[in-house]
């Protein structure tokens, strides 16, 4: 049966200050010890370990050749320790970001370099990708945040409401509706309409109050995304009704957008994991940006 070793760190440190300090006495006042508690200490060692690691020669200690590689193997364990009692390190934790392409592009890369230029210390990986792939994303622990106007609740994914908004028009300046303060549902009969594609779900909600108004917009074109929406509207193709948040942030100097008489609301929301907890990182940069999502007229904090 072999027999387990055990330490002693008092011992360690006793044949380390003696190796440094040269005597039993100076090793005595390093540790704070009486001289022999020091030599008690390295008898212990000496007997423990089976090996001699001091020759008296001429009334004075001499480390032997084991006591000296015992010492350099002892390295790794002070400078453990040195790192334990010295100030923390600042380690660079790594946040992982994902986000569909309206919140990514544009709205999160311009806080995400806010947010490293105030926090070098930090990192950020940024993923662009669908809203469904967010919360499959948070489930499968690829990622530590998402950010998404979709409510998608699953087991195991928790959604922290962020912004709120309504229903908006988006359309070029010279739009003949841009000059109106509210955009209802029968104003847009016969108009030319980008819409979002059917897989949104807003797209059958949009359709129920314009079925209830009995208003007919002429479809012109339909966008995967807000953003891309948004786009062909400034490019004259026609308006689009769209959650204003967070395009008109960045959109509003070349796209009118009026409030669209409706109910119809949106929620933008970070998703993170239910089980297990929210890293230090992650908190961070909710907190910042909570606090330096700009004030538009059509949104609002949650």
């Amino acid at each position: 049966m072999v027999t387990k070793s055990w330490h002693s760190l008092p011992e360690y440190q006793a044949l380390r200050a003696l190796m440094e300090s040269g005597t039993t006495a100076k090793a005595a006042i390093r540790l704070g010890l009486s001289q022999s508690a020091i030599s008690r200490s390295i008898s212990s060692l000496e007997a423990r370990t089976g090996r001699i690691l001091f020759e008296r020669e001429a009334g004075r200690l001499r480390p032997t050749g084991e006591a000296v590689q015992m010492n350099r193997r002892l390295d790794p364990l002070f400078e453990a320790l040195d790192r334990i009692d010295g100030p923390p390190e600042v380690a660079q934790e790594t946040l992982r970001l994902i986000a569909p392409p309206t919140y990514a592009h544009r709205f999160l890369v311009h806080h995400i370099a806010s947010f490293l230029k105030t926090n070098p210390h930090f990192y950020v990986s940024l993923e662009v990708a669908p809203s469904e792939d967010v919360i499959r994303g948070i489930l499968e622990r690829r990622y530590d945040l998402g950010v998404s106007g979709v409510e998608l609740s699953r087991n195991g994914v928790k959604l922290i409401p962020y912004r709120t908004s309504s229903a908006v028009c988006a359309m070029p300046p010279d739009h003949p509706l841009a000059d109106r303060a509210i955009i209802h549902p029968e104003d847009i009969h016969g108009q030319a309409l980008i819409a979002l594609t059917h897989r949104h779900a807003r797209r059958a909600q949009l359709e129920k109050v314009l079925h209830s108004s009995r208003s007919i917009p002429r479809i012109v074109a339909e966008a995967s995304t807000s953003f891309a929406a948004v786009d062909l509207a400034k490019e004259g193709l026609g308006l689009t009704i769209v959650n204003p948040f967070p395009i008109v942030q960045y959109r509003s100097d070349d796209v009118v957008f009026r409030p669209f008489a409706s109910q119809i609301e949106y929620r933008s929301y970070f998703v993170t994991s239910d089980d297990r907890p929210i890293s230090g990182v992650t908190r961070a940069f909710m907190r910042h940006l909570r606090l330096h999502t700009a004030k538009d007229p059509f949104s609002q904090k949650a």
